[in-house]
């Protein structure tokens, strides 16, 4: 189904990504593509009222009413940060009578194999909070054991007993049964007089039963905090006059409606990252970059993603908070520290950075807002990377001189001295981050096989920019694309997400001819649920697409690799050859006397929204003008660096380092022995200056 662009979406598109430290702001225009960009610092106690007291000073920075805006994509980090820090609901999980012991068992894997002290992680539910229920499934789906009305109504008492604010439902073998498991949940919901019950298989039918476990539990922990919050934010926007859709960000990519991120939470716990790698993604492949490391560094962490050919690596496992998630997100891996992280000295006088970070409150010291501790982004300020005077465009004026006190403690606690002590101790705060951060990039692409110098690095966050010289060159990578609102880039992915949903079906058997057919009649049945779903959204798309994968195995091998199906026919012949390649890519070698098995069916329903328009950026005329010079702190020495503002440079313009380009939401930092060029689109290319 194609509609016509002009057709959709009429207005602005404001994307936003709330953060630790700062809520990102992006207003796309239709038309002319000219985007207007504002920062403000977060309230983590109250994340909407960042949001709202942003959104107005964005509306009056862009002279646009509240009338005017056609959608806002929004992404969060609230899940998530619940789920860490350990403070979502008081939940209850029901379960198979004889499974009551599901969480604590998990993989009867101990944390580190090495370490005879480490401990697990306390379950998510207490067992205290396990109920058990007569209901089991057969493996072909069929209901073994079924629970009376009397038992029901017994389970509704007791979960209305315990207080609990949510519950999830987990069948053995409900993944077989999804309608069916779903329908048991409503039936306990009602009975515990409306009480949100998740149900696993409803939510994620995959084979697994801790994993799954795992996913309901996720999504009812999260599930009222993230209700009351979405519920909040659109009383407040409506008071405002915003009366355009809310959509939310997701891990994989994409965004749901309001009401699918508020029953399906869990979905969205990896938003903000996935949509900044996405935006790079398609930066990259406008700019004929083919392989790129994303690098978004924010205020309390740096994560980096890999992408090639304009699409990023998806996993469908990883771990939050030291639990697995087998949910579908954008790949991407936690490096290393952000700019708000505390630099401070451990009991052997050695200089350590994170993980503890000062956040939006107090945050770095420089902030004046009570932080008594250094962090990254002081050390920046005390080197001259960063302007006391022009941080956020002039709107919050850092104070360098407590920034540089705060690090001559650090420094006298380390053995520096002399008036330059307090640069010292900062740059050898800035080389632990570096060092830290290449040793991480280095072992995620190991692991793929994949070596750095083949790679550019797209930096984005408020402090992305800043830091991205100084990784290229510890980790030998010799190009860096830095977008032109590089310190909001996040929400510019959210304003430019499609939606997206992902569809799962365990299968479990050998690959033969009927197997093959059986996937085919599969990824058709999830392909209509997926085309309901999106009837359902109501936002407006000009497209859509599916995109099937199969994961398959060796018989005998304990986990699955993600095969693409697309552009094969559904034959297992077919199919097997696309397994033994990828199988030979991944790990080296095919075996193609095993048997192949299926294990479960995937596909991804995308309803495509109008690409955003791209400004024009202007070419530059002659060698470019910088504002004016400051010395940046280098290697023990100062050095005199040219200060240029982003807007000044127009496409062609080149510059040698030392330099600064400063603009209203970051700074990017050019070390000396490199150069920068500006392209047609505004990215900024640093490269290593052969000469």
């Amino acid at each position: 189904m194609t509609q016509d662009p002009a057709m959709t979406l009429q207005g602005a598109r404001i994307g936003i990504d709330v953060g630790g430290t700062f809520t990102d702001f992006v207003l796309a225009r239709p038309g002319d593509g000219s985007l207007v960009y504002y920062k403000e610092p977060s309230t983590p106690e109250e994340p909407s009222r960042a949001l709202i007291e942003g959104l107005r000073a964005l509306l009056e920075r862009a002279e646009l009413a509240p009338s005017g805006i056609a959608a806002l994509m929004h992404g969060t980090t609230i899940g998530l940060n619940a789920i860490i820090q350990r403070r979502g609901a008081r939940i209850a999980l029901v379960v198979t009578e004889g499974f009551r012991d599901i969480l604590e068992i998990a993989r009867s894997r101990m944390p580190s194999s090495f370490d005879l002290h480490a401990a697990k992680e306390d379950p998510l539910v207490p067992r205290l909070r396990v109920l058990e229920i007569g209901a089991r499934f057969s493996p072909a789906g069929r209901q073994t054991r079924t629970p009376d009305a009397q038992e029901i109504a017994r389970l509704g008492a007791e979960l209305r007993a315990t207080g609990v604010e949510a519950a999830a439902l987990v069948c053995v073998n409900g993944y077989a049964a999804p309608e069916a498991e779903a329908a048991l949940a409503a039936e306990l919901s009602a009975a515990a007089g409306g009480l949100d019950i998740t149900s696993a298989a409803a939510i994620w039918p995959e084979i697994r039963e801790y994993e799954r476990t795992l996913v309901a539990c996720l999504n009812a922990y999260i599930q009222p905090l993230m209700q009351r919050y979405f519920a909040g934010l659109a009383e407040g926007l409506a008071a405002d006059g915003v009366t355009a859709p809310i959509l939310v960000t997701a891990s994989n990519g994409g965004s749901l409606s309001l009401a699918s991120a508020a029953a399906r939470p869990v979905e969205t716990v990896l938003s903000g990252p996935a949509s900044g790698v996405m935006a790079a993604a398609r930066l990259a492949a406008a700019a004929g970059v083919g392989s790129i490391i994303t690098f978004d560094m924010g205020g309390t962490s740096s994560d980096i993603a890999i992408a090639s050919s304009g699409t990023p690596e998806l996993a469908t496992r990883t771990d939050i908070g030291g639990l697995p998630l087998v949910l579908p997100v954008v790949d991407v891996s936690a490096i290393g520290a952000g700019g708000g992280s505390v630099v401070w000295v451990d009991e052997h006088d050695v200089l350590k950075v994170g993980p503890q970070s000062a956040g939006a409150a107090p945050g770095p010291v420089s902030y004046g807002r009570g932080g008594t501790e250094p962090a990254v982004t002081d050390c920046y300020l005390a080197l001259g990377y960063i302007d006391p005077a022009g941080f956020l465009g002039g709107r919050m004026r850092l104070d360098g001189a407590a920034a540089r006190t705060a690090l001559g403690g650090v420094a006298a606690r380390i053995g520096l001295k002399g008036a330059d002590a307090p640069q010292r101790a900062a740059e050898g705060a800035l080389a632990v981050t570096t060092a830290g951060m290449a040793t991480e990039l280095y072992k995620t692409l190991a692991a793929r096989g994949l070596d750095p110098a083949g790679f550019a690095l797209v930096p984005f966050g408020g402090a992305g920019p800043t830091h991205a010289n100084l990784l290229a060159e510890e980790a030998g990578i010799g190009h860096v694309v830095i977008p032109p609102a590089a310190g909001t880039f996040c929400a510019m992915g959210a304003a430019g997400a499609d939606l997206r949903r992902d569809f799962v079906r365990s299968l479990r058997r050998p690959l033969d001819e009927a197997s093959a057919a059986g996937l085919a009649a599969t990824l058709a049945a999830l392909g209509a649920e997926g085309e309901a779903w999106l009837s359902s959204e109501g936002a407006h798309i000009i497209d859509r697409r599916a995109e099937a994968s199969a994961d398959m195995r060796y018989a005998g091998q304990a986990y699955e690799l993600r095969v693409p199906l697309a552009g094969l026919a559904l034959t297992a012949p077919e199919i097997t050859q696309a397994f033994h390649r990828e199988h030979e890519r991944i790990y080296g070698f095919r075996d193609t006397g095993a048997e192949v098995e299926l294990g479960t069916a995937r596909l991804a329903v995308i309803g495509l929204t109008p690409d955003l328009d791209a400004p024009d950026w202007p070419a530059g005329s002659g060698a470019p003008a910088p504002t004016g010079h400051r010395p940046l702190f280098r290697r023990g020495a100062w050095v005199e660096a040219a200060v240029y503002r982003r807007e000044a440079l127009g496409a062609g313009h080149a510059l040698c380092g030392p330099a600064i380009v400063e603009q209203d939401d970051t700074t990017t930092v050019i070390l000396p022995g490199w150069y920068a060029r500006v392209d047609s689109a505004g990215n900024l290319h640093l490269e290593r200056d052969a000469a």
